[in-house]
């Protein structure tokens, strides 16, 4: 269920309850002996038993741990699942849902994806005989045309599997690797989490107490990530050293009105061109002062990177092209600092990027 109130910019309003379920499902202080009101970091490995094979929920941690568990509750209230399973990083999640397949079996994926999924599928699930079909899912009809009938109709089906990549906005700190995934189906989660314990994909307890912190301040960072995201897309938009903006919060991205009919809003991952050559955009990635030159995104912290060069440097140049990576596109992952902190330093490395009586044509 969502709020009534209208968010900014005519995105659908807020989901009711999101932060106090964030705060409070899972975390509740009678399961522990402590009466700990916030869920203590369980470091056992192992777990004393009554009697062989009589255990109070718990055993070995790969198999399962307290912390991991009031994580995984907490998300699969937030996603409104009956279930939800951590992993050790987004592509662990990812290789994990894979081995729900077996050689022959088809996976359409979209062609933007993230670098190391691409190279994962590319480089290694072709090897188990996976066919991989890569395509822009933005055109419908590209999308109809790699389905084939061993993908089951998938669209009749609906979803059965969200799943996230928690080292970004759900951590929201830049201090953990994790993946997380949600879902209804009984049968299909007593698969994945065999397949969890099995393959070892697991977060560290630590890791698990990390991201389930993280949550508590999901609601108010992602309100001010869009906040400034926004800010930060306008000005780019307006700045003559800049080709063009990616932002879907941006009445000029082709899918503004998708996102304003779909999302609460946007976060803080903007796109954008350079005017120039790749000389330009390490000038101005050089000169940048608040946000730090690093890969991944969804941190407090604000960070740009040239993503031919860094997150994407094993997609194929041919594959790059064809999608539009090129060395003047730069991305950002804008944070929670003072917006007009951040509208100074990429105003000051733009004009370092392009020093006076330049030509920004």
């Amino acid at each position: 269920m969502q709020e009534k109130d209208a968010s900014p910019y005519g995105f659908q309003p807020r989901f009711q309850h999101f932060a106090t379920q964030a705060i409070h499902v899972g975390q509740e202080p009678e399961q522990w002996t402590s009466q700990a009101v916030v869920p203590p970091i369980s470091l056992s490995t192992t777990f004393k038993q009554e009697a062989p094979g009589q255990h109070s929920g718990f055993e070995y941690s790969r198999s399962g741990n307290p912390t991991r568990n009031c994580l995984e509750k907490a998300v699969a209230a937030l996603d409104g699942a009956k279930y939800s399973l951590a992993f050790a990083s987004g592509l662990a999640a990812t290789v994990t849902i894979t081995h729900l397949l077996k050689a022959g079996d088809q996976i359409i994926c979209m062609d933007d994806v993230y670098g190391g999924t691409n190279r994962y599928f590319r480089q290694v699930a072709t090897e188990f005989g996976l066919k991989i079909s890569f395509v822009d899912c933005s055109k419908t009809k590209l999308l109809e045309a790699a389905i084939t009938p061993e993908t089951k109709r998938p669209l009749a089906l609906g979803a059965d599997i969200c799943m996230y990549s928690a080292t970004k906005y759900m951590n929201g700190h830049s201090d953990v690797v994790m993946g997380l995934v949600s879902l209804n189906s009984e049968s299909l989660h007593n698969r994945l989490r065999f397949l969890q314990n099995s393959l070892g994909a697991v977060p560290s307890p630590v890791d698990c107490y990390l991201c389930n912190r993280g949550l508590k301040t999901l609601q108010v960072r992602m309100e001010k990530h869009f906040e400034n995201g926004m800010a930060v897309a306008q000005f780019l938009e307006s700045n003559p050293w800049v080709e063009k903006v990616i932002y879907p919060g941006l009445p000029s991205h082709p899918q503004h009105e998708l996102a304003k009919r779909q999302c609460t809003g946007c976060p803080g991952m903007i796109t954008f061109y350079i005017k120039g050559t790749l000389q330009h955009a390490q000038m101005f990635l050089k000169n940048l002062k608040l946000f730090t030159l690093a890969e991944s995104l969804g941190g407090y912290e604000s960070l740009a990177e040239l993503p031919a060069i860094m997150t994407h440097a094993s997609v194929p140049k041919s594959d790059r092209d064809v999608l539009g990576i090129s060395d003047t596109l730069i991305r950002l992952s804008v944070g929670l600092e003072d917006k007009k902190d951040l509208l100074e330093d990429l105003d000051q490395a733009l004009k370092a990027a392009h020093p006076p009586n330049a030509d920004c044509n």
